[in-house]
């Protein structure tokens, strides 16, 4: 076995266990603080981007392809797809939604578009350690270091998915508190976490090829910066209501089936873009 395999399986092992090891020490130690704020779920959240840290650091993995460097003059069009794949999804899933009544925007007449620009920007900056820490597991580490060991992109963004959904996993189960998931999804919790495991992939696509086409796991960042401040109060906040049975698939959220289809697209064709550049370099 590789050095990098055996790497890659430790930070996976540790991306699966790592919150429901937090689970049992809050436990088995009586935690009384909220979920959220409990040791747990501080080892939930940074035991996959540490453990990725300590494997470049003592594992012999290195950092050169870390992507801790911003990058912006050469790779500036990544960021800048970054902030608008995600808007542009939703207008156009938002759009058919609206034709097919699936979709009411009642909450943002009543609230107003400034309410939603404020609950956006909370988010913006309340989501910021959080997915620091996500990206600089998945991203930082999980993608470069499979196409290091030269797995296909395709089954690289897959392996990433699942572990990335299983690792949410313990979150929605204990961390997150049960109302705000309820009012965050259209389905009951069941489905909602399978559908997860469905369109995580074609997300993990379009985050992975971001991540490798820019060489910075910043633009990657700054992508789940977005996603996260411009989706979650759509049905937290009650700005839109979403219903039926079309509802898990036509929901402007990042947990919509039409929008994880659309990343997963622009996903693709920027993995072939890759792909073509690297083997025709200019």
């Amino acid at each position: 076995m590789s050095r990098t395999i055996r790497n890659i399986m430790i930070v996976s092992v540790i991306t699966v266990g790592g919150g429901w090891l937090g689970i049992w020490l809050n436990n088995v130690t009586g935690n009384t603080m909220p979920p959220l704020q409990s040791l747990g779920a501080l080892i939930w959240l940074t035991s996959p981007a540490l453990s990725g840290f300590a494997l470049r650091t003592f594992g012999g993995d290195g950092w050169k392809d870390s992507g801790f460097g911003f990058h912006l003059l050469s790779s500036w069009k990544w960021y800048l797809a970054a902030i608008f794949i995600y808007p542009l999804a939703a207008l156009l899933t938002f759009e058919l939604g609206t034709l097919l009544n699936v979709i009411s925007a009642e909450g943002f007449a009543a609230q107003g578009f400034g309410a939603y620009t404020s609950a956006a920007a909370m988010i913006f900056v309340g989501s910021l350690m959080k997915n620091f820490f996500e990206e600089f597991a998945w991203r930082s580490y999980l993608t470069p270091r499979l196409d290091a060991a030269k797995v296909h992109p395709l089954l690289n963004h897959f392996i990433v998915s699942i572990l990335w959904m299983s690792w949410h996993l313990p979150y929605y189960y204990y961390y997150l508190d049960r109302a705000v998931l309820e009012s965050a999804i259209t389905t009951s919790i069941p489905v909602f976490l399978a559908l997860g495991y469905l369109v995580m992939f074609p997300t993990a696509i379009l985050f992975g090829e971001i991540r490798l086409l820019s060489k910075s796991t910043w633009a990657a960042f700054l992508l789940h910066q977005v996603i996260n401040a411009l989706s979650m109060p759509l049905l937290i906040n009650g700005f839109i209501k979403v219903s039926g049975p079309l509802a898990p698939i036509l929901s402007p959220t990042n947990e919509g089936v039409i929008v994880a289809l659309l990343f997963g697209i622009v996903g693709v064709m920027l993995m072939k873009y890759r792909l073509k550049e690297k083997t025709n370099p200019a």
